[in-house]
C-alpha cells in the first residue's frame, strides 16, 4: 500500500491577466488530496468499478504517463478541497495520483517534484482537450510560493519552462518560485461560495468583453503591474502592502466582470478583519480570499454571510509521500 498527498492552491494575484501574458503568483494551501494505492484483484476507484472514460486524469496517467501493465489496483481518493471551487482540487489529484504511481512502481526512486509537475501538467491538458496552465500543478506538486509568467519574472528563482500545444498554437511559460519570508501571524482564509467557478466560460467571456472594449485590456496590464508590486511586497514580508495589492487586483477583476454578487457579499463580510480580500481563480463563484491577522473571525464571519470557509498558513510544503 502507498500513500502520497499533494496539497491545492489559491492564486493571490494575477488572475485572467496571465493568460495574455502577465505573471500570476500562486501559494500551496495546506488542504489537498490523498490518494491511496493497493494491489487488487480488479480495478476499483472510491469502491466502485473503475471507468477510464470518467476519470481522464487517473487514466492518463496510468496507461499514458507511467503504461502501467501490472496487476489491477485499488485507488482511494480523500479530499480536503472544494471541488470546482478555484483551487486546485483536480491537479492536485492529478499530482497525487502520479506521486503514489510512482512510489509504487519505482519505490527506490526518490520523487522528482519538477517531473511530477509536469506529469500533472500533461494530465490537466489531456483532460481539458489540450487547455491547461502549469499554474495549479507546478503550486501543488513543488509547494510554497510560484509565479507563472510568459517570462522569467525578476527576484524569482526560474525552476523550468514549460510548453503545450493547444487548439489555438503553441504556449509557453516560465515556472519560477518566490522565497517566502517565516511569516507567524498572518494566514489566509478562503472562503467557498458554494458556486462551481467555469473556468473555461470565465476566461472567454474576459476575451468577448477586450474585443468588444479594446480599452478594457489596460485593466489586464494593470493587473501585471499589481502582481509584480504584491510579489515585492511578499518576498519583503510586508503584508500590508501584500493586502493593498490584493484589493487593488480585485477591484481591477471586477472591472473584468469576473465577480459576482456571492464573491461580493462573502468579501464585504471579512473586509474590516482583513488586510486585503479578493476573487481567486477564474470568479464566476469558487471562492474569495482574505489575507487576515484574525482567522478565526473572518472564518465566522464567511459562514455568518453563508460561505464555506478554510483556513491556511501561506505557502505549505509540495506534494510527498506520506
Amino acid at each position: 500500500m502507498v500513500t502520497a498527498f499533494a496539497p491545492g492552491k489559491c492564486i493571490l494575484f494575477g488572475e485572467h491577466a496571465v493568460v495574455y501574458g502577465e505573471p500570476a503568483v500562486a501559494v500551496s494551501i495546506d488542504a489537498g488530496v490523498e490518494v491511496t494505492i493497493t494491489e487488487s484483484n480488479k480495478w476499483i476507484l472510491e469502491g466502485m468499478p473503475f471507468e477510464p472514460s470518467r476519470h481522464p486524469h487517473i487514466s492518463h496517467i496510468i496507461n499514458d504517463i507511467f503504461q502501467y501493465r501490472g496487476n489491477p489496483l485499488k485507488i482511494d481518493i480523500r479530499s480536503s478541497l472544494f471541488s470546482a471551487a478555484g483551487l486546485g482540487s483536480s491537479a492536485a489529484l492529478s499530482n497525487s495520483m502520479g506521486a503514489a504511481l510512482h512510489q509504487f512502481t519505482k519505490p527506490n526512486e526518490p520523487l522528482d517534484l519538477i517531473s511530477l509537475a509536469k506529469i500533472g501538467h500533461s494530465a490537466e491538458a489531456n483532460a481539458q482537450q489540450g487547455r491547461a496552465s502549469p499554474t495549479d500543478t507546478a503550486t501543488s506538486a513543488l509547494g510554497g510560493c510560484i509565479v507563472v509568467s510568459g517570462q522569467k519574472v525578476r527576484g524569482t528563482r526560474h525552476v523550468f519552462d514549460a510548453t503545450l500545444e493547444t487548439p489555438e498554437g503553441s504556449r509557453s511559460w516560465s515556472v519560477c518560485e518566490a522565497t517566502l519570508p517565516e511569516i507567524e501571524d498572518t494566514w489566509i482564509v478562503l472562503g467557498f461560495t458554494g458556486i462551481g467557478s467555469p473556468t473555461g466560460k470565465m476566461v472567454e467571456g474576459v476575451s468577448e468583453l477586450i474585443g468588444k472594449e479594446p480599452k478594457k485590456m489596460d485593466e489586464i496590464r494593470a493587473i501585471g503591474n499589481i502582481t509584480s508590486s504584491g510579489l515585492d511586497s511578499l518576498s519583503a514580508g510586508d503584508m500590508e502592502g501584500v493586502g493593498s495589492a490584493m484589493n487593488s487586483c480585485h477591484e481591477r477583476l471586477r472591472n473584468l466582470r469576473v465577480s459576482c454578487p456571492e464573491l461580493e457579499n462573502l468579501i464585504s463580510a471579512v473586509e474590516s478583519h482583513s488586510l486585503g480580500a479578493k476573487l481567486t481563480g477564474a470568479g464566476g463563484g469558487g471562492c474569495m480570499v482574505s489575507l487576515t491577522r484574525h482567522p478565526k473571525r473572518v472564518a465566522e464571519c464567511i459562514e455568518i454571510a453563508g460561505g464555506m470557509p478554510l483556513v491556511s498558513k501561506l505557502g505549505s510544503g509540495g506534494a510527498r509521500i506520506l
